[in-house]
């Protein structure tokens, strides 16, 4: 979903950073072989995921949602000398694609994959995090934040993707709309919480960068 009109949108990723050739081949890929490929981050906001960690320049990334891999990539691409990023899915089909794209990259040595429950797996990884990147099914974004938050370092931040889901977030409330509900009421919650600061961007679907205080 575009936030901007297409003329200005297109002005504003053609005049930002270009996605590397390897993630250019994920994409291809995943349009041929997997359903619903949209759910790729896409060549923006995989620039801008990019220049957060790159920012932070994290020794650990926690990312809770890996599709085929593409925002994994461009969050590694700020990971500092030694560090590792652990992500997190339930799809077995998938793992196989991901690692493919992973190896090829400059980062595959970086990244570990888990399959499983996102909230049995976090509580067993035995360490810290200075980036986490939520961007898997809307309705345990809540349970995420608190599976997450007791895990965060000091100055780290937490993205949340797709807040603003496709506008729904400011449209009367649906009965049986389970996600925009948590999702209403999970942005509340990060703009609330006195442990961060956030700040809600218009990318995209939506993208919040909370940092821990």
């Amino acid at each position: 979903m575009h936030f901007l009109p297409e003329h200005l949108d297109d002005y504003v990723v053609a005049h930002s950073a270009q996605e590397p050739a390897h993630l250019k081949a994920l994409t291809k890929e995943t349009y041929q072989k997997v359903l619903q490929p949209r759910m790729l981050s896409g060549a923006y906001q995989g620039r801008v995921l990019s220049m957060i960690s790159k920012l932070v320049s994290p020794k650990s990334i926690l990312e809770v949602g890996t599709f085929t891999g593409y925002s994994a990539l461009c969050l590694a691409e700020g990971l500092s000398e030694n560090g590792i990023l652990h992500t997190i899915d339930i799809k077995e089909e998938l793992i196989d694609l991901q690692r493919k794209h992973f190896d090829l990259s400059p980062y595959g040595s970086q990244i570990q994959q888990h399959l499983g429950q996102a909230l049995k797996i976090i509580p067993s990884l035995e360490t810290s995090f200075d980036l986490v990147f939520i961007d898997a099914d809307k309705s345990n974004y809540i349970n995420y934040f608190h599976a997450i938050i007791e895990k965060m370092n000091p100055g780290g931040i937490i993205l949340s993707d797709n807040v603003l889901w496709s506008g729904k977030v400011i449209e009367p409330l649906k009965e049986k709309d389970i996600d925009t509900k948590v999702l209403l009421e999970y942005n509340g919650l990060l703009n609330n919480d006195k442990r961060l600061e956030t700040v809600l961007l218009p990318i995209r679907d939506g993208l919040t960068v909370s940092r821990v205080l």
